[in-house]
């Protein structure tokens, strides 16, 4: 077991609960169209984010950085920023593939979006057996602001440390109270995905015997 200082990011796709119950005959189809948005979004994933668990609609994800590392933190950002394109784009896809479906989720896959929270603070790493496990008042913190009260389907929230670590001008956020069980009132800010100042690098390539091969961190953890 070891303390970490980390970033620590939470996606989770909105309307999921009415897309499940909801259904008819369509579970298997919905869970396929659920995977499916979850993998474009975590291979988006690079360093200094890795995939901790899935936790059904949901993804945790964390990024080791020290305090006050400014350009980190505004890569967690970008990447967070990244994310909500590409679950777009295979939500797209997802519908022109199953526009010959009239089962309940592949004529719902409309209703789905994405959400992202974003904290930051120290908690520990554990290994439990195979499974590495997150433990502490961050990481509670960080599930309990899935329960809110913002009525947008899309957008990013985030904490004041997240905020502060980043740089984010505070004038380009929505301020945003919240009351989370067990753990208080506390203070956040609202975004828009796109309003995120802060775009990925492009990754860096090598040639390879005269091809081009992409050079990246992205983690695709759901192929095993």
């Amino acid at each position: 077991m070891r303390l970490t200082h980390s970033f620590l990011v939470v996606v989770d796709i909105s309307g999921y609960t009415a897309f499940i119950t909801e259904r008819t005959v369509s579970l298997l189809h919905a869970e396929q169209i659920i995977t499916d948005l979850i993998e474009a979004v975590i291979d988006q994933a690079r360093h200094p984010l890795i995939l901790n668990k899935l936790e059904g609609d949901a993804a945790l994800l964390y990024g080791e950085c020290a305090p006050g590392d400014r350009e980190a933190a505004q890569d967690v950002f970008a990447q967070v920023k990244a994310f909500f394109p590409a679950f777009a784009n295979r939500l797209t896809q997802q519908r022109e593939q199953r526009a010959h479906c009239v089962c309940d989720a592949c004529t719902r896959i409309d209703h789905l979006a994405l959400k992202a929270f974003v904290h930051v603070g120290e908690f520990a790493i554990k290994q439990v057996r195979q499974f590495e496990e997150l433990a502490g008042e961050e990481v509670i913190l960080v599930h309990r602001l899935m329960k809110n009260h913002v009525p947008s389907r899309e957008y990013v929230l985030l904490t004041e440390a997240a905020r502060a670590a980043a740089g984010l001008d505070e004038n380009t956020l929505r301020s945003h109270l919240e009351n989370c069980e067990g753990v208080g009132e506390v203070a956040l800010w609202l975004t828009a995905p796109d309003a995120i100042p802060f775009a990925l690098a492009p990754r860096e390539s090598v040639m390879v015997a005269s091809t081009e091969v992409e050079r990246s961190a992205v983690f695709h953890h759901l192929t095993q």
